[in-house]
Formats: C-alpha cells, sequence, structure tokens
C-alpha cells in the first residue's frame, strides 16, 4: 500500500543543526535481498544501437545513459533511455525510448510524438525543472550536439536548445544540474570527452595486428562546459570564467557535493586518463581547482587511472561526503574517504572494495541503501570496450556482472553481489545505470543501459522487509527540484542525511527523491536544509510512506 503525507509549511524554529551527524548506528540486519529480472514483463523492449560496424571507431565504446523521472507528473518514476545511432543513415531511425509508469509494475511506450523522437548518437542524461514551472526537463548529451527538452507536460518535450543558448559539440557524456550561485534556478554542468570525428579516428592495436578501440591518451582532450541559468529560458557559458574550462580534461563522469560543508555545491569530475578534478566553490561564481592537493587525481601509484562514473554521499556517518570512481580493469574502484580537512585517502586498495572490483571496468557507481537499513551500499555496473580482451588478459572478461556491496557498518563493505540472486551476477556489456522506486513498495530498484544491447530492469525483492521513509521536496526560494537541498534524519538508532542532486552514476539520472533505510524504526525526526538558506524541523511518526515537502517563505531564517 502506498501512502503519502504532503507538507506544505510545517515550521518549527531552528538557531542551528539538532546535532552533528553521528556515526551510523547499526540496525536490526535485514534477511536476504534478491534482485529479480523483470524487464520483458514490464514491458521494456529498449536494445541500444552504437552504429557498431567493425570500424572500432571510439564513441562506440562508451555506450549511454538512462534515467528514471517524473515525466508526466503523476508522481511515479519514469523511464528513458538514451540511444545512439548507426554511422551511415538507415531507413528504420535508433530513437531515444521514454517509457510511461503503468503504476502497476509495467511501462507503456509512449516514445512516439513525445518530442524525445530524435535521432542522435547521444550518450548522457540530466533531468531538472530548470525554469522552476513545476516540470522536469531532460538534457541530452550527444557527440554531434547536446539538446534540451522542454517538459511541456503529460508527457510531451519541446526542444529548446538554440533558444535557450546552449551550444556544446564537444562530446558530451555525463551532465548535472545545480545551483552553483544559489541563486534559486539550475545551472548546468557538461564533462565534455576528447576531440575526435570519423575523419580524424586512429589506428590502435592490443596485439599490432588487428584494429583496436583507441585509448583515450591518443586523442586531445576536450574542455568541460557550465552554463549559468540566467532565469529567462536561457543560459550563458560561464566555463571560462567560473575556472572549470581545462581543455586537457577527459571527463566521462560528474559527482555534485559539498565536501568543505560550507553550504555551496562544489563538482568532482572523473577523468580518463587524465587528473581528476576537484573544483572548490568559492561562492563568487567562481571555483578553485584542488584534486591533486586533495589526493582525489590520482591512484595511490600516482598514475591518473581511467576513471568513468561517480558519485558521493556520507556512507560511513562521519557527516562528511565522500567520493566513489569507477575505473578500468586492473586499477579496482577509487573510494576516497573525506578526511575533513581537504584531504581524502582512497580506502579500496586496502577493503572489500578494492580486492573485488579490480579486474572489473566500472561504468557507472553510485550510492543507495539496497536493503533500508539506514546504510549506505555500493552498487557498480562493470562491462569491458573490446571483445578481443580475452584474448589478450584471459583474467578480464569481455562481459561483466555487476558488483553489489553490502554496507557493514565502520566504515567496512563486503561483496553481496552473489547473494542478490542469478538475475544480478549476469555478465553484461553495462554502461548506465540508475535506481529509483519504481513499483513504490519502499525499496530502490535498479535500471542499467547495455552497450549495443538490451536494457536490464531489475527489481528489488526483500529490501522492504525493513522500514523506509521517501523524501519529495518542491522549492519556492530555492530551485523548484530543491536541487542541493540537504536532508538529515535522525531516529534513536541514530542520523543520516543526503542532498538532493542530479548527476553521478555514469551518465544517467536517479530519482530525485530521497529514500532513507529505517531498520526496524517506526519514527523519525527530519530536518530540511534548503539551497535557500531555510531550514524545517518536520516529525515524523509512521514510516513506510513518502513525506511530500514544499518550501515555505516563513522558513527562511
Amino acid at each position: 500500500m502506498n501512502r503519502s503525507l504532503t507538507v506544505a509549511a510545517l515550521y518549527y524554529p531552528v538557531a542551528a543543526l539538532y546535532c552533528p551527524v553521528a556515526v551510523v548506528c547499526s540496525m536490526v540486519a535485514s534477511a536476504q535481498v534478491m534482485f529479480k529480472d523483470v524487464t520483458m514483463q514490464a514491458g521494456i523492449r529498449f536494445v541500444h544501437n552504437n552504429g557498431k560496424s567493425g570500424k572500432k571507431w571510439l564513441p562506440e565504446t562508451l555506450g549511454s545513459g538512462c534515467a528514471f523521472f517524473d515525466a508526466d507528473g503523476d508522481g511515479w518514476p519514469d523511464i528513458l533511455f538514451i540511444n545512439s545511432k548507426s554511422w551511415t543513415p538507415r531507413p528504420e531511425k535508433s530513437l531515444h525510448r521514454l517509457y510511461r509508469n503503468n503504476r502497476n509494475g509495467t511501462f507503456r511506450d509512449i516514445t512516439a510524438g513525445s518530442g524525445l523522437d530524435v535521432e542522435m548518437y547521444g550518450l548522457g542524461v540530466a533531468v531538472a525543472d530548470y525554469d522552476n514551472d513545476g516540470r522536469e526537463d531532460v538534457y541530452i548529451t550527444a557527440l554531434e550536439g547536446d539538446r534540451l527538452f522542454h517538459n511541456e507536460g503529460n508527457g510531451r518535450f519541446r526542444e529548446v536548445t538554440e533558444a535557450a543558448g546552449i551550444r556544446n559539440a564537444s562530446f558530451g557524456t555525463s551532465a548535472a544540474w545545480l545551483d552553483y550561485d544559489r541563486d534559486g534556478k539550475v545551472d548546468l554542468f557538461v564533462a565534455n570527452y576528447v576531440q575526435w570525428s570519423p575523419k580524424e579516428d586512429l589506428w590502435c592495436s592490443l596485439d599490432g595486428q588487428v584494429k583496436s578501440y583507441c585509448t583515450p591518451e591518443s586523442y586531445q582532450g576536450a574542455a568541460s562546459r557550465l552554463f549559468r541559468n540566467l532565469g529567462n529560458g536561457r543560459f550563458e557559458d560561464a566555463s571560462r570564467k567560473a575556472g572549470i574550462a581545462d581543455p586537457r580534461s577527459k571527463s566521462l563522469g560528474v559527482a555534485v557535493l559539498d565536501f568543505d560543508g560550507d553550504g555551496w555545491p562544489d563538482l568532482f569530475v572523473a577523468n580518463d586518463t587524465q587528473p581528476n578534478k576537484l573544483y572548490r566553490n568559492n561562492r563568487n561564481g567562481t571555483f578553485s581547482e584542488s584534486g591533486l592537493t586533495a589526493g582525489v587525481a590520482f591512484g595511490e601509484d600516482g598514475v591518473a587511472r581511467g576513471a568513468m562514473g561517480a558519485d558521493a554521499a556520507d556512507y560511513d556517518g562521519s557527516g562528511r561526503p565522500h567520493l566513489l570512481v569507477g575505473n578500468f580493469s586492473n586499477q579496482m574502484l577509487g573510494l576516497y574517504r573525506n578526511e575533513g580537512n581537504g584531504l581524502f585517502v582512497d580506502e579500496a586498495p586496502r577493503s572489500t572494495v578494492g580486492r573485488a572490483s579490480l579486474l572489473s571496468l566500472t561504468f557507472a557507481a553510485f550510492f543507495f541503501d539496497f536493503d533500508l537499513d539506514g546504510r549506505l551500499d555500493i552498487f557498480c555496473a562493470n562491462g569491458h570496450l573490446d571483445e578481443e580482451i580475452e584474448r589478450v588478459q584471459p583474467k578480464v572478461r569481455f562481459r561483466q556482472p555487476p558488483l553489489l556491496f553490502r554496507n557493514a557498518g565502520k566504515g567496512q563493505f563486503e561483496d553481496a553481489s552473489r547473494s542478490a540472486g542469478a538475475d544480478f551476477q549476469r555478465p553484461l556489456l553495462a554502461r548506465g545505470a540508475a535506481y529509483a522506486d519504481y513499483d513504490r513498495d519502499g525499496d530502490l530498484d535498479l535500471l542499467i543501459s547495455s552497450n549495443n544491447g538490451p536494457a536490464v530492469l531489475l527489481r528489488n525483492d526483500g529490501g522492504n522487509r525493513n522500514n523506509w521513509l521517501r523524501v519529495k521536496l518542491t522549492g519556492t526560494r530555492s530551485n523548484r527540484s530543491a536541487i542541493g537541498a540537504v536532508v538529515r534524519l535522525r531516529t534513536p538508532s541514530g542520523a543520516q542525511w543526503r542532498m538532493v542532486h542530479s548527476g553521478s552514476s555514469y551518465c544517467s539520472q536517479s530519482d530525485l527523491a530521497l529514500t532513507f533505510g529505517l531498520g526496524k524504526e517506526t519514527g523519525a525526526q527530519l530536518e530540511i536544509r534548503w539551497p535557500s538558506g531555510a531550514v524545517v524541523e518536520i516529525n515524523v511518526s509512521k514510516v513506510n510512506q513518502t513525506v511530500e515537502v514544499m518550501e515555505a517563505a516563513h522558513e527562511l531564517q
């Protein structure tokens, strides 16, 4: 049964945070959680096309992303898959696919006539309400040029790229919305990869005889972009002014976080074979790069890794956001713990996370609480680039199963991949991934896109044996999507917190609503700190429900 509580203007005076975030206490362990492949029974028929034709062109390796978002405004997560296309035009076009949630565990393809039924060599997607009209808009990155789609309502979209003043034809990959200047309007960061075109494609080989896909070292980098929202449906390119336009970058992933706890959103950018970037928000429209001094630019060996997807969250209850980075095979994941003094330490090499991920090539990586015990777990979507890899490196597989790491508390993780079921363990050429509670039963389900192959929808069976709260925020003084808002939850067992964020994973968008696992707790206190500076506290006496909160003007402190 679904229950929803709407809170429009609850207000309790708050002079300061009621407590610092504490280490989350160990909750009652949940029974085994399984992930069931329900792709076909849910009506999902999407198959990605990367244009593969034997030429082994670089873009074919990257695949594309997917998104959970509310396309029609009915409160249920719908699905969008990003497609690429054939290099030579064909009568049957390769289109993105938009699926409407039927609210009964199935979806209906509503692509035709949606406005998203356009052909492009698409890669990434980011979703937010950029004009604060109450509808979630869609930004799609593409090899030949990104596009912005305005949500017209009822699952219909209108392309407004040119009218919005957005121009980015620089091999865009992941993207994220954020309000970096805190003016109540979401801005847009776009990660760009390398300078490549069919005419400039290079010949590379694993064995010196047969052509293989080139690594990014072969190509020059491309500066990422930051588009500032002007508030009238238009954006300005603020990349150079903001200090994020590094032409040496080869960016594939982006995570928005407030790593220094000053209330302003910072940016972590995952670069492929180039140093990762950590951009600190200077609170004046500019950023300062500190990846090297912070310890996140390189691996432990001082070498830049093949970084793809990224995420940021507080997995150990320290009150600080830590970083998760998906890397190339033979490099293991990056799990950078935020020490709170501007420094990060990679915990992966001495943990189960590092050992279990060493041979995997991880694209999408994110934190989520799959068993709803109140501790953030880790999911990784994996798959290699070249089908010849097994001949050259016998221990590395072309198709690779996902990885699932259960948070055991005290900063430790255990590999739960095998216990998640046979469907979860199936090898894939996975690229993008996202999470949402699509069936509204409380626990978080998984959506995975495969490179040049079928998508996968994995339903979470058993996570909701524990209690939960889903928090959906709507800004008024802040941006409508409430991106950047921080929700802190406290129960007798401890405290946890989340920030509403776009981006993360790889080229994908997860549900903007926040899901908190409560274990066996039956109530909670919420504190919401809006980007505008407003603070509100709410006592929730019933669990297993969605709490909808709209920012009220008198909440400003």
